[in-house]
């Protein structure tokens, strides 16, 4: 039977609705008024009045990134610490979450403590920095990888979604004379679709917006990724606005100097900010909604159980 709805049922609509929207707008305005920042004229930035779109359009700030050396080395580490990352740790996550989902396993109530322990209690950045170092990969391009190859939240879900795959297609499996690798590569693998994407999605960005390990272990800047020289970027913008502010004696005479930098300039630091924030983003925002339809899937069911 359908119940008829009310007017009190349509005013709750309309809030909620309207709640909706304005949170929408709240969140999406930030980046339309920095992506129209972005490609508006420097000189014209410095006037005000950037909303929605650029007033004096211009792509010299993105053919400032795009032509900086240090743009693209730093795009290239990125990207390779992300792809080579995000799939040795997707393997050895799997790995451990198969071995751990095996009801079989030896001691494998010991293992699940153990795994569960570091999530909650960890060294301190000291010993780690030493242990870094004594191993070898201090300003090496592998301390963005080997250290990062177990994330024991991922390796949680991931078991617990290997627990769910029922057990008869495995011991049918080891009938046929399947073994543990086979059974992993064609039979798990193929049907954990949903939580390996998941997974991926999370180590994958993870690894992109990454920037703490590099500016503790790395001291090279051909090793650095996007997400470090777009931090020294920024820094440099706020010290071009404290020396501006330093040039004059007050407000009005500090925006007066800022403005004397950059006048007649098509760009500035805080253009070239805005299209290096945009350049970094981008990849991010073109692969999350392909990989989105996974979340619901791959979150609900590795988590019903643990």
């Amino acid at each position: 039977m359908i119940q008829k709805r009310g007017v009190s049922d349509y005013i709750i609509d309309f809030f909620v609705y309207a709640f909706l929207v304005v949170l929408a707008i709240s969140v999406i305005y930030p980046f339309i008024n920095a992506l129209a920042i972005s490609f508006n004229n420097a000189d014209d930035t410095m006037r005000g009045g950037i909303y929605l779109w650029p007033r004096v359009p211009t792509v010299e700030s993105y053919t400032k990134v795009f032509t900086n050396p240090r743009i693209w080395n730093a795009y290239f580490i990125t990207i390779a610490r992300t792809s080579l990352g995000t799939v040795s740790a997707l393997f050895v996550t799997s790995l451990i979450a198969y071995a751990l989902s095996n009801s079989k396993l030896v001691g494998r109530r010991f293992y699940s403590l153990f795994c569960i322990i570091p999530m909650y209690f960890g060294g301190g950045l000291i010993p780690y920095f030493m242990l870094i170092r004594n191993l070898g990969m201090f300003d090496s391009f592998w301390v963005y990888i080997i250290p990062n190859l177990v994330g024991l939240f991922n390796v949680i879900l991931m078991r617990t979604f290997f627990q769910e795959i029922p057990e008869s297609m495995k011991e049918s499996a080891h009938i046929d004379g399947a073994n543990h690798i086979t059974v992993y590569f064609k039979i798990i693998l193929p049907v954990s679709t949903p939580i390996l994407a998941t997974i991926a999605l999370f180590i994958g960005v993870f690894h992109w917006n990454a920037w703490f390990d590099a500016t503790i272990f790395i001291r090279s800047d051909e090793l650095k990724p996007m997400q470090n020289i777009l931090l020294q970027i920024v820094n440099e913008a706020a010290f071009a606005e404290r020396i501006a502010a330093l040039s004059g004696a007050g407000a009005a005479a500090a925006q007066a100097a800022m403005g004397s930098l950059v006048r007649g300039r098509p760009v500035n630091v805080r253009s070239i900010t805005l299209a290096t924030m945009f350049v970094t983003i981008f990849p991010v925002l073109i692969v999350y909604p392909f990989l989105q339809r996974f979340f619901v899937k791959g979150i609900m069911i590795g988590s019903v159980k643990g």
